[in-house]
């Protein structure tokens, strides 16, 4: 009788399966294998792409051939290499002092790329390293069950020429038959590699503990690199220099922590009860960035673009640039950084993925506690009661997460009153309402029509711009945003001018004279102001579609009509018909006034 073989899981079923393990990209994958090198001590990466030239569609163009990191790590040796293809397995299996110990990274990086990956690790010497390999084609014939048995095997002197410098102990990884790469050209490869290693590791690359190399070659003579450079520094909260961001904040930081209490720690219980910390950083971009013209156009301003996001921070090491908190149709989302740095005890808390490129039970809070944040209609703490009495292991979150997005809330303020004190000279001088509306409010005061506001146009220059400072500076603005607002108000004649700021109550705005001046304060928290005001007032990019900008004018017009159907129905509501005659004589006398403001007589 011939012998069947009945494995729980047939082995080119389960490998197959495992290609799909959710890698965002190669250079996330390529992230796994870097991770390895840190755990093993390495101080110096190498990031290897080797293209050769192809025939396609009768032109030859570049096209990625094999994949290679190298490091100076301490190497392993025949059992532990054996080991580390495994897959579920490890050296470090449940260890809590670094980035790696889930067992996966090498095996399913690897896979989720190539169909080969071979391995060369030595403790003492490259000229005695342990070899091994995986061949998904060889698995797929039942040929390969298991990991083969290593055999010493020297570094192929190929290496020698495309590689920096091979250490006496190190490992080398090679990945070849790559039908799962993203991307076809070696140059794409390392540019998109660079972006993401240099944020992932930007806390390694900035102490001085580890290198990263990145370089092409031609993988048909195996020259030496056609080009060659180092990581830098991408730190999404843009405190860290140098860095990678455009001049001149590639050697100054383009952020500045938010207050003055812009570091907060949270103490957060394991599983086991044993408290951790979780520290959470907030900053906001500095004023002068922002000054500007079309700022988020500048070679800066693109580089924050992709930076959007709340940065997950684990050992050290980024997990993830987390979308969940992102107004995606705000260009303004990129002058605010977050970051939530905790150790690895906490991995089951967050819902750490085994490929280590997200945490799942932060995310998936997240929206929830915004929601409760904007309404009011139900606390954090009493979805926290509900979550700890129905055993919820991620109940401890809330806390966490309730300070990000209520922080995140008063950053978003902050950065639209600011941005519109950027813009307020802009938009009175150049497109001219406020002026127009000056000169109409002339030829009222000649019609002797008077306003509360009128008596103080007589009070001296410097006064008015004093009390307008402080007026300004009382909505957020910075003192010197409020000075040269007020200078310039006062210069130019200017009798209206608007603020952005929070009103108590249900208004959409309030009106107070100030110093000769109507101050018109729009509340930034009223729905109005978004679907409205803020919609038109944003700043366009190049990188806008006709599509968007159409979407922002549907929107405005919608939130317009909105606003006049709110005032008809507030009419209809009105039971006592005296008071509703006097609604529609103030909605008349207003649309008078508004029609000579419109005409600019």
């Amino acid at each position: 009788m011939s012998e069947t073989n009945y494995d729980l899981v047939p082995t080119r079923l389960a490998v197959a399966a495992m290609r799909d393990n959710g890698y965002k990209n190669t250079a996330y994958a390529v992230a796994e294998l870097i991770d390895n090198s840190i755990q093993a001590g390495a101080t110096r990466v190498e990031l290897l792409a080797g293209e050769v030239e192809e025939l396609v569609q009768q032109r030859k163009r570049s096209r990625i051939r094999e994949i290679a990191v190298l490091d100076n790590g301490c190497g392993m040796d025949s059992k532990t290499l054996r080991i580390a293809l495994q897959f579920g397995n490890g050296s470090r299996l449940g260890d809590r002092s670094g980035i790696g110990r889930f067992g996966m990274g090498l095996p399913s990086a690897s896979i989720s790329q190539a169909q080969r990956v071979e391995v060369w690790s030595w403790t003492d010497s490259p000229e005695r390293a342990n070899y091994t390999f995986i061949d998904l084609a060889e698995i797929e014939k039942g040929k390969q069950n298991s990991v083969p048995e290593p055999i010493v095997n020297p570094v192929p002197e190929k290496w020698y020429r495309v590689a920096e410098q091979i250490g006496n102990s190190g490992t080398l990884v090679v990945w070849t038959r790559l039908d799962r790469v993203m991307w076809r050209k070696s140059s794409t490869i390392i540019d998109r590699s660079e972006y993401l290693i240099g944020r992932m590791y930007r806390r390694y690359l900035h102490e001085g503990k580890i290198t990263i190399r990145l370089a092409e070659y031609d993988a048909e003579h195996y020259s030496a690199a056609r080009r060659a450079r180092f990581a830098e520094v991408n730190d999404p909260i843009y405190l860290m220099n140098p860095s990678s961001t455009p001049a001149p904040y590639d050697t100054t930081p383009m952020f500045q922590p938010d207050g003055d209490l812009w570091a907060v720690e949270h103490k957060v219980p394991a599983s086991d009860g044993t408290l951790y910390p979780v520290t959470l950083r907030f900053t906001v971009a500095k004023d002068e960035v922002r000054k500007k013209p079309q700022a988020g156009n500048t070679p800066y301003g693109k580089h924050a673009k992709d930076n959007i996001g709340v940065s997950l921070m684990r050992a050290g090491r980024e997990l993830d640039l987390d979308q969940s908190l992102v107004n995606g149709y705000d260009p303004r989302e990129r002058w605010w950084g977050v970051e939530v740095d905790f150790p690895p005890a906490l991995d089951e808390l967050f819902g750490v993925t085994n490929n280590k490129q997200a945490a799942r039970h932060f995310s998936e809070i997240t929206s929830t506690i915004e929601a409760l944040v904007a309404d009011d209609t139900r606390s954090a703490a009493e979805m926290k009661d509900e979550m700890e009495d129905n055993d919820d292991p991620a109940a401890p979150l809330v806390d966490v997460v309730s300070t990000v997005v209520r922080r995140l809330r008063g950053i978003r303020e902050v950065i639209k009153i600011q941005a519109k004190g950027q813009v307020k000279q802009r938009l009175r001088h150049l497109e001219s309402a406020e002026a127009q509306a000056t000169e109409v409010t002339k030829k009222l005061q000649e019609e002797g029509r008077t306003g509360e506001s009128d008596a103080g146009e007589a009070l001296p220059d410097h006064e008015r711009v004093e009390a307008l400072q402080q007026e300004f500076e009382e909505t957020g603005l910075s003192a010197q945003q409020a000075r040269e607002i007020s200078e310039d108000i006062v210069r130019h004649g200017a009798k209206y001018s608007f603020a952005e700021s929070r009103l108590d109550g249900g208004a959409f705005f309030n009106v107070r004279p100030v110093a000769g001046e109507i101050i018109i304060s729009l509340n930034i928290n009223h729905p109005a102001y978004t679907n409205l005001v803020e919609v038109l007032q944003t700043e366009v990019s190049e990188d806008d579609s006709r599509d968007e900008l159409a979407s922002r004018l549907t929107r405005a017009n919608h939130g317009l009509r909105l606003l006049l159907m709110a005032w008809a129905r507030y009419e209809d509501e009105e039971e006592n018909p005296i008071r509703r005659e006097a609604l529609q004589d103030i909605r008349t006398d207003w649309g008078r006034v508004a029609s000579r403001f419109m005409r600019g007589s």
